[in-house]
């Protein structure tokens, strides 16, 4: 449920927003077993601890209970969608790649984070593990950065690195730009496994590309929060 909100707002800012109020959908199975409502009960929980964090009050919702095929849930589903304002409309940004010189940087860090992965269900076939660890004051000081980096001009794009981990991230940076996708040739350097680098899903990361004249002013302003060239 944190990890919900938390993208969310993250995407906002990612777009030159600064996020207000959300609304929600919650997909669970059957509630009278106590270990579906268990799962209800502690992503409601976790949606309202992130909520009052971002400072984002819930306008409305609904709740889709009974989701099962033969006794069988759908795993855990809390949707949010969060609605947030642009204030100035020169700092609405895109994720696609914008000019060959530019330099890509990785707001955030990416931690030895594989349980809940699109990778391991995908690739494994299996749906295990931890969820990646939430940090909410981490998480709002990266958003913090990359929304005051985006308003003084320092941003070309900016991405939300989620779902599918950073190469996925990466891979919709090349291919989402309207016209002719702009590629980009990345060193990564990383004690991780390769496998855990690449397709991780480790919260509170954002993708930026940045004129090279820029990179060390977006790194004064990211203090405290890691800032990995690619």
């Amino acid at each position: 449920g944190k990890l919900a909100v938390a993208e969310a707002a993250r995407n906002v800012v990612c777009s030159g927003a600064r996020p207000l109020a959300v609304t929600n959908c919650l997909n669970f199975g059957n509630p009278e077993r106590p270990e579906i409502m268990w799962q209800f009960a502690e992503a409601v929980r976790g949606i309202g601890d992130a909520c009052r964090a971002f400072g984002t009050p819930v306008t409305g919702g609904n709740v889709s209970l009974y989701n099962e095929t033969l006794g069988t849930a759908i795993l855990p589903t809390p949707i949010i969608g969060m609605v947030g304002l642009l204030d100035d409309i020169r700092h609405a940004t895109t994720q696609w790649f914008k000019a060959a010189e530019d330099v890509v940087l990785l707001l955030g860090e990416t931690r030895d984070e594989l349980g809940g992965s699109e990778y391991l269900q995908v690739v494994h076939g299996l749906e295990t593990g931890r969820c990646p660890r939430l940090d909410l004051d981490r998480e709002r000081g990266v958003q913090a950065v990359c929304l005051e980096a985006i308003r003084a001009g320092l941003v070309r794009s900016a991405h939300d690195c989620a779902d599918g981990g950073l190469a996925v991230a990466l891979a919709e940076c090349c291919m989402t730009g309207p016209g002719a996708a702009l590629g980009a040739r990345l060193t990564i350097p990383s004690d991780l496994r390769p496998d855990t680098l690449l397709f991780g899903e480790s919260a509170s990361r954002i993708v930026l590309s940045v004129r090279s004249s820029d990179v060390a002013e977006v790194e004064r302003r990211a203090g405290p929060e890691t800032v990995d060239h690619y």
